[in-house]
């Protein structure tokens, strides 16, 4: 059967990290995009809001002992994923990368316009996770 009946509406608008330093992701999600918390520095789990989006964070050390397996990644970004942040303008994805790295962030690769007309960049948060941010209006 269904996963959920047909009047319920499910949204995929949450992402999930796991964290070594929850402090630094907290304050460069904040600072760079702008989302809120009212995580009180305390609690394992930290829920990050910006408009109908959030982000979850959790302590990979928590993770690993409920789990009972190791959540690692060797290849100098946190695993196959990326966050996705769409953005106005051509402008605003510069804009964004700037403000990303100036907040903390490792340079992935610089803003490009790609032949089939987007404009793009990747950056790499204070835990490695892979951030794209992207247009595909030119003015």
């Amino acid at each position: 059967g269904k996963l959920v009946s047909s009047q319920t509406l499910i949204d995929a608008n949450t992402i999930g990290l796991f964290t070594t330093n929850r402090r630094a992701v907290v304050d460069f999600y904040t600072k760079t995009f702008g989302f809120t918390t009212n995580w009180d520095g305390v609690q394992p789990k930290v829920v990050m809001t910006l408009g109908n989006s959030r982000i979850i964070l959790f302590p990979r050390d928590a993770f690993e002992k409920v789990a009972s397996r190791k959540s690692n990644h060797q290849n100098g970004t946190n695993g196959p994923i990326q966050i996705c942040f769409d953005v106005p303008t051509f402008a605003e994805v510069d804009k964004g990368h700037g403000n990303a790295v100036q907040n903390g962030a490792k340079n992935v690769m610089a803003p490009v316009t790609e032949p089939w007309g987007q404009r793009t960049c990747y950056v790499a948060d204070p835990e490695g996770n892979l951030i794209e941010i992207s247009s595909v209006v030119s003015e």
